[in-house]
């Protein structure tokens, strides 16, 4: 794509599974808001950090989105859990998914991919 752009976001060791988020900003809706970057199962994956309950953000202390498992990602607000993998909600109060983001991992940087539409997922 031609305005396409691969931002670098973090070095890819930043990232450990189920550890603490990488934090960066995106544009949604008109509006500048949050989203992280995680490791799960040894794969990147990011979100927008909004609840799909309710549009707050989710980490219960900064960066820190998985539950004691870490296995899920929680809203600590509403104990809303989502799949890591997916963003799929998977427990409690919820409309929906995460809004993903796409990343990509190559020669030891994550990458974000800034010419993907950032979409709410759909069930």
């Amino acid at each position: 794509m031609a305005d396409e752009a691969l931002i670098p976001l973090c070095n890819a060791a930043d990232l450990a599974d189920g550890g603490l988020a990488v934090p960066f900003d995106v544009v949604y809706g008109g509006q500048t808001c949050r989203a992280f970057a995680v490791r799960y199962q040894g794969r990147v994956q990011a979100y927008l950090n909004r609840c799909a309950h309710v549009a707050m953000e989710l980490d219960y202390q900064p960066n820190q989105f998985f539950d004691l498992t870490g296995h899920w990602l929680i809203c600590s607000t509403h104990g809303a859990m989502y799949s890591p993998e997916t963003g799929a909600c998977r427990g409690g109060p919820c409309r929906g998914g995460l809004v993903k983001i796409a990343l990509t991992e190559h020669g030891g940087v994550v990458h974000w991919h800034t010419a993907y539409n950032l979409k709410p997922l759909e069930f």
